[in-house]
C-alpha cells in the first residue's frame, strides 16, 4: 500500500512539472490554443444538434414512448398540431369571424401548413370564442425552429379588430414557447455566470488576476461545447435543458478549482523564489483535491445514465465531458498562464518570498469559538438544519401543469386558458390508443365503457395497426385525467391479442412521474456509494466519509425544504417528478467538493499538528477559498433562473441554496464541530486515528512554534 501511495504521489509531481516548467509551459499553451482552433468553432454548432423532439423527454422503456412511436406509422414524423385562438368576452362579431376566416386562407397557403387537415374556425357555444385546429409541418426542428415557423405564419394575418386576442397553444404554440424562452439563452447565461465570477474573482484577487481563471473558464466551456457536439454524432442526445446546464456546471465547477488551485499557488509563492517551482509544489498538494472532486461530479452525473427518463439520460455523458475538460484546463492551462504571467498578476498584493499569508480573522474566531464546546454546536446545527426539512413535507412533486410551466406571462399559456373557458381543454392534447388491426373493434368497443373519457374518434387501420385518437372528459393535466388513462390501459391490456399501447400527453406525464420515482430509488443510492468509495480512497478513512456524506444528505433535504417556500414566495406552481433527483445528483456530487477541500487539508496538516488543531488549521486557510468557490457555484446555478422555464429555475434555486448551505453552514460549523469533537477517531480504521493528539493551541511566544514553522516549511519543501 505504501508503494502504491508513493507511487501516486510520484506520478502526480511529475504531472505538476509539465505546466510549471520553464519550457514546457509554453507547450501547455500551445496545445491549448490548437484544441481551441480545432475543436472550439464547433461549439456554435450545438444548438443546431439539439434534439428536443417529444420522444426525447419521455421515459426510454414506457408505454406512452412506445405509443407515440407505434403511432409515427399513422402520423407524417414532422407534423405536430397548433391551435389558435380567438377570444372576445363580449361575444364574436361577424367581424371577428372574417378575420378567422381570413387568417385560415393565408395558413393555407403556407408550406408549412397541411391545408387539407385545417379544421375551423370553430366557434365555442357561449359565442365568445373561435379555434382553428392547424397541422403544422415541423420539419424535425428544434424549439428555435419551430418558435420561427410560428412567427413565420403570424406574419401575413390580417390586422385583428380591437379587443380580440389571439394566441397559438398546443404542442406546436408550446414549442416555439419553450423556443422563444431560449432564444439567446446562452448569451444570456454566459453573461450573468461571467460576471458572478468576475465579481468573485475581484473581491477575492484583485483587478489583474481575474482575467486568467475567466480565460481558462471560457477556454474550457468553448472546448467542451465542441467535444460535446462531436460526441451528438456518436449518439449522443443533448437537449436544450442539457446545454444549459453544461454551461453553468463548466464556468461554476471550472471556477471553483481555479479558486483553490490559486489560493494554493500564492502560499508557495511566498516560500519559494522560483515561480516555477511554487506551482509545481502547489499543482502538487492541490491536485489530488480537484481530481477527487471532478470525479465525484462525473461519477455522479454518469449515474444518469440508469435513468429510465431519456432526458435525465442525457444529461449524464453532457457533464462528464464538461467536467473533464474543466480539470484538463484549470490544472494545465491555468498554472501555465499563472507561470507565464508571474508575481506580478497579484497586484497589487504581490506574495513575496518570506512575507506571511494574510489572515482569514473571522475562520480563526470561528474555529476558536466552535473549538470550545464542539459537540454543542454540530447537535445545534444539525438541529437547525433538521428544522429547514420540514419544508419538505407536502412539497408537491406530481408535475408542472403545461400552463405553469413559464415563469412570467406566454403566448401558449394565455391560449391554453381560453381552450379551457371556451373549448373541449383536450382538443389539442389527446390521449391515443394503437394497436393489432385484427382486434380494432373490441377495442373500440370497450373504450365506450371507459369512465372518464370524452369523444372517440373513428379508428384509422394501417400496415396491421389501429390507431384511436380521442378527448379526455378532465383537463389533461389532472389527477382524474391520470386516473382515466390508468382506467382505459386496464380495459385495453385486459384484450386478448389487441397488445395495445395507450399514449398522450396525460399517458406521457402519468409515466414520467412513475419513471422519476424508480430513478430516485436507483440512482440516488449508486451515486451515494458511488461517492463514498471515492472519498474513502481519497482520505484514507470509512468514518470520516460516510460522515461527510451524511452532513451532504442533510444540507439537501434542508434545500429542498426552504425551496419549497421560496418556490411559493415566487409564484411557482408544482415541480417536475425529476427536480428532486437532479437536484439531489448535483448537490451532492458538488456540494461534497467544499468537503473533499477542507478535509484534504485537515488531512495534510493531521499528520504534524493533530486532528484537532488541523481542523482549525485547515478552517482559517481554506475559509475564503471555499466560501468563494461556494458563491460562484451558487451563482451561476442561480443564473438559470434567469430563462423563463419553470423547471429550469427551479432547479437553478434548489441547487443554488444547497450550495450555500454546504459552503457556508455545513463545511465551516457543522464539519469543522465534528473534526473538533472526533479527533483523531474521524480517520478510523487509518493508522492515523491512532495518533496521539497534539495541543489545540500552541502559545504564539513559544519557542516550540518557531520549530513548528520550521519543520512545516521543511515538509512543504
Amino acid at each position: 500500500m505504501s508503494s502504491l501511495k508513493l507511487n501516486a504521489a510520484d506520478a502526480v509531481g511529475r504531472f505538476a512539472r509539465i505546466p510549471a516548467g520553464r519550457k514546457s509551459k509554453w507547450i501547455v499553451l500551445v496545445v491549448w490554443i490548437i484544441a481551441l482552433l480545432a475543436v472550439g468553432g464547433l461549439a456554435s454548432k450545438l444548438t443546431g444538434a439539439q434534439t428536443n423532439d417529444a420522444v426525447e423527454w419521455l421515459p426510454g422503456g414506457a408505454e406512452s414512448t412506445q405509443a407515440f412511436e407505434a403511432a409515427q406509422t399513422f402520423q407524417d414524423a414532422d407534423e405536430s398540431p397548433a391551435v389558435v385562438v380567438y377570444e372576445r368576452p363580449s361575444g364574436i362579431t361577424p367581424a371577428d369571424l372574417a378575420t378567422a376566416q381570413a387568417d385560415v386562407a393565408a395558413f393555407k397557403t403556407s408550406d408549412r401548413v397541411i391545408a387539407e387537415k385545417v379544421l375551423g374556425p370553430v366557434p365555442s357555444e357561449d359565442g365568445q370564442a373561435l379555434q382553428i385546429l392547424l397541422p403544422v409541418r415541423t420539419g424535425g426542428g428544434s424549439w428555435p425552429d419551430i418558435a420561427e415557423i410560428v412567427a413565420e405564419l403570424k406574419q401575413p394575418l390580417s390586422d385583428r379588430p380591437d379587443g380580440l386576442a389571439f394566441h397559438v397553444t398546443g404542442p406546436v404554440g408550446y414549442a416555439a414557447g419553450y423556443g422563444e424562452a431560449f432564444k439567446g439563452a446562452d448569451g444570456i447565461l454566459l453573461l450573468a455566470a461571467a460576471a458572478v465570477v468576475i465579481v468573485i474573482l475581484l473581491i477575492s484577487y484583485g483587478p489583474v488576476l481575474w482575467l486568467l481563471p475567466l480565460t481558462a473558464a471560457i477556454f474550457g466551456l468553448t472546448i467542451a461545447q465542441g467535444v460535446v457536439y462531436l460526441a451528438t454524432k456518436g449518439g449522443v442526445t443533448v437537449t436544450a435543458m442539457g446545454a444549459s446546464t453544461l454551461m453553468v456546471l463548466v464556468f461554476g465547477a471550472g471556477t471553483d478549482y481555479a479558486l483553490l488551485l490559486v489560493a494554493r499557488y500564492r502560499e508557495e509563492l511566498r516560500r519559494h523564489d522560483d515561480k516555477h517551482e511554487a506551482m509545481a509544489v502547489a499543482l502538487q498538494r492541490a491536485v489530488p483535491a480537484i481530481l477527487a472532486s471532478a470525479a465525484t461530479v462525473v461519477v455522479g452525473t454518469l449515474a444518469f445514465l440508469v435513468a429510465d427518463m431519456n432526458s435525465t439520460k442525457g444529461l449524464g455523458p453532457v457533464c462528464a465531458i464538461g467536467i473533464v475538460v474543466s480539470f484538463g484546463v484549470m490544472t494545465t492551462l491555468l498554472p501555465a498562464l499563472l507561470v507565464i504571467c508571474g508575481r506580478w498578476v497579484f497586484w497589487p498584493r504581490h506574495p513575496e518570498v518570506g512575507s506571511s499569508e494574510p489572515t482569514n480573522g473571522i475562520w480563526e474566531r470561528i474555529g476558536k469559538a466552535i473549538s470550545i464546546r464542539p459537540r454543542t454546536i454540530w447537535v445545534a446545527t444539525t438541529a437547525v438544519l433538521l428544522l429547514g426539512t420540514a419544508g419538505v413535507i407536502g412539497f408537491d412533486r406530481d408535475g408542472i401543469a403545461a400552463k405553469d410551466s413559464f415563469v412570467g406571462e406566454a403566448d401558449p399559456v394565455a391560449g391554453e386558458e381560453i381552450l379551457g373557458r371556451h373549448f373541449d381543454i383536450g382538443t389539442g392534447n389527446p390521449f391515443v390508443v394503437v394497436g393489432s388491426a385484427d382486434r380494432v373493434s373490441v377495442v373500440e368497443s370497450a373504450l365506450t365503457r371507459v369512465d372518464g373519457l370524452g369523444s372517440v374518434k373513428a379508428p384509422v387501420v394501417k400496415d396491421g395497426l389501429f390507431y384511436i385518437e380521442g378527448t379526455l372528459a378532465d383537463p389533461p393535466d389532472s389527477n382524474a385525467a391520470e386516473a382515466t388513462i390508468d382506467r382505459t390501459r386496464d380495459v385495453v391490456h385486459g384484450i386478448e391479442g389487441a397488445d395495445a399501447k395507450v399514449g398522450g400527453s396525460t399517458a406521457v406525464l402519468l409515466d414520467s412521474k412513475r419513471a422519476a420515482e424508480r430513478d430516485n430509488k436507483v440512482i440516488v443510492p449508486l451515486v451515494l456509494v458511488l461517492i463514498l468509495l471515492i472519498l474513502m480512497v481519497l482520505l484514507r478513512a470509512v468514518l470520516a466519509p460516510v460522515l461527510l456524506i451524511a452532513t451532504v444528505v442533510l444540507s439537501f433535504f434542508t434545500a429542498l425544504g426552504l425551496s419549497r417556500w421560496l418556490f411559493e414566495l415566487f409564484g411557482f406552481e408544482g415541480a417536475d417528478p425529476s427536480l428532486p433527483l437532479l437536484g439531489f445528483v448535483f448537490m451532492v456530487a458538488l456540494g461534497v467538493d467544499y468537503n473533499i477541500f477542507l478535509m484534504t487539508r485537515v488531512r495534510e496538516e493531521a499528520v504534524q499538528h493533530g486532528t484537532r488543531r488541523a481542523a482549525l488549521i485547515a478552517l482559517a486557510s481554506t475559509g475564503s477559498v471555499i466560501t468563494s468557490a461556494g458563491l460562484v457555484l451558487a451563482g451561476t446555478f442561480a443564473v438559470l433562473a434567469s430563462l423563463s422555464i419553470l423547471f429550469l429555475a427551479e432547479i437553478g434555486v434548489l441547487v443554488a441554496v444547497g450550495l450555500l448551505i454546504d459552503a457556508l453552514i455545513v463545511r465551516s460549523i457543522l464539519v469543522t464541530a465534528l473534526n473538533l469533537d472526533l479527533g483523531p477517531k474521524i480517520w478510523w480504521p487509518s493508522a492515523l486515528a491512532r495518533q496521539p493528539e497534539k495541543p489545540l493551541f500552541v502559545d504564539a511566544e513559544n519557542a516550540n512554534a518557531e520549530e513548528d514553522d520550521k519543520r512545516e516549511f521543511a515538509r512543504l519543501n
